[in-house]
C-alpha cells in the first residue's frame, strides 16, 4: 500500500458520533456529500441563503438554516460553494460564527493555498476534493463503487483532525476506491493546470480538426458526429481508467492502431510542453490566483464568456443540433456585457480585443 493512499479500512464512523455537520451550499456536491453522511447515519443540517437549492435541501428532508445559524449549530463544517464567493461568506458569516476547535472542510485548495481566507489556528482545517462531479459522488456510493478523493489534514487544532477527516471520508464513500493525500497547494495547482494546460490544448486541437475537415468540404453533423457527438470519446476515456492508457488501445482495430502511432509522431516536436510549464509556473508562483481576484479580471471574464456564443463553432454546432433535431439545452442566459467600471484601463481592452481576434478564429 502506497503510504499516502487511505482505503475504507482507514476510516471509523464512530469518531463522529453525536457530532453535527453543517454543509453550507446544496448544490451539486453538497448534496450529493450531505446525502451521503446521512445515509452513513451521521447528523447532516444545511446552510443555505433562500433560494431553490434551500427549497431542494428542505424537500429532501434536512433542517436548512441560514448559514450563521447552521454554522453555530456544528461541530464541523463543510463549504461547498463556489470558490469566487467563499471569502465573502466564510468573512461575513462562517469566521466569528464557528466553535473553537471545530472543523471546517474544503472541497478544493485554492482559497487556502493562495492565501485567500486565512482560518484561524483554533479550528481544524481538512481537504476532501472529490476527482468527481456531484451526481457522480452520489451514484457511486449508492451502488458502493466509490470515488476517488484528494485529502489532507491543513491545521490540527483538535489533536483528532486526521480521524475525523478519515470518518468524514469514509461516510461520503471515497474510501471505498482510495483517498489521496497531497497539500492544498498541490491539489489547487493539479485543478488549475488541467484547466488551463490540458483543456486548452485539447480544445484547440479538438476545433481545427473539426474546421480542416468542415472547410475541405465534408458535411458538417458528420464532422461533429464523428469528433465528439458519439459519445465514443467518453468511451474512451472511459477504457482509458479502467485499463490503462495504452492498454485501452486494444480496444481498437489495427488500421486505428497502426494509423494513431505511425502519424503520432508527426506532432511531438510542438512547443506543447514549453507553453504548459508556463502556465504551471504562472500557477504555482500565486500569479494566476491574484490576476483572479482583481475586479478587473471579473469584468474581462463576462466579455470572454460573450465572446465564446458568437464564435465560429458555437453558431455551426447550433447549427447542426437543429438539423439532426437533437434537444437544445441552455444552462446560461448570455447578455452582451458594458463597461460600467470607472477603472477599465488601455490595457484591459487592448487584452480583450486580442482575445476576440483569437477566439474569432473559432
Amino acid at each position: 500500500m502506497v503510504e499516502h493512499i487511505f482505503s475504507e479500512n482507514d476510516g471509523n464512523l464512530d469518531v463522529l458520533l453525536n457530532l453535527t455537520i453543517t454543509i453550507i451550499g446544496y448544490g451539486n456536491q453538497g448534496r450529493a456529500q450531505a446525502l451521503n453522511m446521512r445515509d452513513s447515519g451521521l447528523k447532516v443540517i444545511i446552510g443555505n441563503r433562500k433560494d431553490q437549492y434551500r427549497k431542494r435541501a428542505k424537500k429532501d428532508g434536512f433542517e436548512v438554516f441560514s448559514i450563521e445559524e447552521a454554522t453555530k449549530l456544528c461541530d464541523i463544517l463543510f463549504l461547498l460553494i463556489p470558490d469566487e464567493v467563499m471569502k465573502e461568506i466564510y468573512e461575513n458569516h462562517i469566521k466569528d460564527n464557528l466553535k473553537d476547535k471545530g472543523a471546517i472542510v474544503f472541497a478544493s485548495g485554492y482559497n487556502i493555498a493562495f492565501n485567500i481566507i486565512k482560518p484561524p489556528k483554533k479550528h481544524d482545517v481538512l481537504l476532501i476534493a472529490p476527482r468527481m462531479i456531484g451526481v457522480g459522488v452520489r451514484e457511486r456510493f449508492l451502488t458502493n463503487e466509490g470515488f476517488f478523493s484528494f485529502i489532507h489534514v491543513e491545521n490540527d487544532a483538535s489533536s483528532k483532525a486526521q480521524e475525523i477527516l478519515l470518518a468524514l471520508c469514509k461516510a461520503i464513500g471515497t474510501l471505498k476506491k482510495g483517498a489521496f493525500d497531497i497539500s492544498f497547494k498541490q491539489e489547487a495547482v493539479l485543478d488549475l493546470f488541467n484547466e488551463q494546460a490540458f483543456g486548452p490544448v485539447f480544445g484547440r486541437v479538438l476545433l481545427t480538426s473539426i474546421f480542416t475537415l468542415v472547410d475541405a468540404g465534408y458535411p458538417p453533423e458528420a464532422v461533429l458526429i464523428e469528433m465528439f457527438m458519439s459519445e465514443e470519446m467518453s468511451y474512451i476515456y472511459e477504457k482509458m481508467a479502467q485499463v490503462g492508457l495504452v492498454k485501452q488501445v486494444d480496444f481498437h482495430s489495427q488500421t486505428s492502431q497502426y494509423g494513431a502511432m505511425s502519424r503520432g509522431i508527426k506532432f511531438r516536436n510542438l512547443p506543447i510542453k514549453k507553453e504548459m510549464k508556463k502556465i504551471l509556473e504562472n500557477i504555482e508562483s500565486g500569479n494566476f490566483a491574484k490576476e483572479w481576484e482583481k475586479k478587473s479580471s471579473k469584468i474581462i471574464f463576462r466579455f470572454l464568456k460573450f465572446f465564446a456564443t458568437k464564435t465560429r463553432i458555437n453558431k455551426l454546432e447550433q447549427k447542426v443540433r437543429r438539423n439532426l433535431k437533437l434537444k437544445s439545452i441552455d444552462y446560461y442566459e448570455f447578455e452582451e456585457p458594458t463597461i460600467d467600471d470607472s477603472d477599465i484601463t488601455k490595457k484591459i481592452m487592448r487584452e480583450l480585443k486580442e482575445f476576440e481576434d483569437y477566439i474569432m478564429e473559432f
